[in-house]
């Protein structure tokens, strides 16, 4: 397989209060961790404007070659960021709206039949505050239910009031459960294409995307991570509605990481969603590789999404089982394995050890972003170049750490 030498991506991240500075700075933490374990080294260049993908450029080098990667980061920070920042009330009562939305539009069912662990995590946020409410509630009418003098329910709705406040919820947000709640009502804008602008946002995305693909490279990888993968699908198949030849004569590679793109597709108003994934899914031009974890519940572990979205009869994306298990050291697997979100981060973070898959080899290293496909613990990914025609080969290897 051919080396890359200039590569754009573009990448769309997961629902994070991050914005694209942060996401610059946690990339390039990552990819010093990687270049330690895999013996090369990184520069990852300043943030610049570019409307709504701003990039910085990555250099990275090893011992018989070079790459130079135009990271593209489509974060959507600015809709979490308002979704985050209404009063208490507001979140909780369209949290809840934007659960019953789910349910009522096949989404709940959708989840445990293509996922049960993924309907879990759906259940989660809304039941948690289910009970913290109804416990609270208890607090304040347990005069009644005592027979204590109605005088003393000055003092239960207070004490209600305080252990909502002061014991519930901040036990409830060290799980993130109100951001939760917001993750939810952006699957429903997402969608429906209504609500907190998301369509004005993804026509905006996929203008500064179109820009971000007149750079010449020799290959464009399109990473998404959770949510992201949602709006990356609406953006790309968007630009494949206006101009189905884009991609032609392009080496192209459609990662998602973690992909929660069934989290919106399965409602049924996301009718739109569903057939970009299919406009994505009959690009001959996009190799769509679909990256997956067992121990990720926040996704939908070994579902065929072009198929799940009504496309059974086109080329479905390519599925690589991966296992932070075997990413990280055991001391550090076992610190995170219990924070899912944590652990659901893990696509886009560093590693401890050589494995079949890494994020920064993904968008900055000479490998085509394909070749990850053929990647298995046995057979890593080996950065050795040289053997045989002039450099141009990369091998794979059983040898790793």
């Amino acid at each position: 397989m051919n080396s890359i030498k200039k590569r754009v991506v573009l990448h769309f991240p997961g629902f994070e209060p991050l914005e694209a500075t942060a996401h610059r700075a946690r990339y390039e933490r990552s990819a010093k961790q990687s270049a330690a374990v895999w013996d090369f080294s990184v520069a990852v260049d300043t943030l610049r404007n570019f409307g709504r993908a701003p990039y910085f450029d990555v250099n990275a080098k090893g011992t018989d070659w070079e790459t130079h990667s135009r990271i593209h980061i489509l974060d959507h920070d600015d809709l979490v960021a308002k979704l985050n920042g209404r009063p208490f009330s507001q979140r909780l009562g369209q949290g809840y709206l934007a659960a019953a939305k789910v349910a009522f539009s096949g989404g709940l069912t959708g989840y445990f039949r293509h996922a049960w662990r993924f309907g879990l995590f759906f259940i989660f946020p809304f039941l948690l505050v289910l009970v913290g409410l109804l416990l609270s509630l208890f607090i304040a009418f347990s005069p009644f239910v005592f027979g204590l003098p109605s005088w003393s329910h000055i003092g239960s709705i207070a004490l209600a009031v305080a252990f909502f406040s002061y014991v519930f919820l901040p036990q409830a947000e060290r799980l993130h459960t109100l951001h939760l709640f917001s993750d939810w009502e952006m699957a429903v804008a997402m969608a429906g294409l209504n609500g907190i602008g998301a369509e004005q946002w993804i026509e905006a995305c996929a203008i500064s995307a179109r820009q971000a693909l007149d750079e010449p490279a020799d290959e464009y990888v399109i990473s998404s991570h959770s949510m992201g993968s949602s709006v990356a699908a609406h953006v790309i198949g968007l630009l494949l509605e206006r101009e189905p030849e884009l991609f032609q004569g392009k080496r192209v590679v459609f990662a998602t990481l973690g992909s929660a793109i069934l989290q919106c597709a399965l409602l049924r108003p996301a009718a739109v969603l569903r057939s970009r994934v299919g406009l994505i899914a009959r690009c001959q031009e996009i190799f769509w590789l679909d990256v997956h974890c067992l121990t990720d519940a926040i996704h939908f572990y070994k579902a065929k999404v072009a198929a799940v979205c009504g496309h059974p009869d086109m080329t479905q994306p390519t599925i690589i089982l991966v296992r932070f298990k075997k990413m990280l050291t055991s001391q550090h697997y076992a610190k995170i394995k219990r924070d899912f979100l944590r652990v659901h981060r893990q696509y886009v973070l560093g590693p401890d050890v050589r494995a079949p898959f890494d994020f920064t080899l993904l968008t900055a290293s000479p490998l085509p972003a394909s070749s990850f496909a053929t990647f298995t613990q046995a057979t890593k990914p080996d950065l050795t170049f040289g053997a045989g025609n002039d450099g141009e080969k990369a091998r794979l290897s059983s040898v790793g750490r």
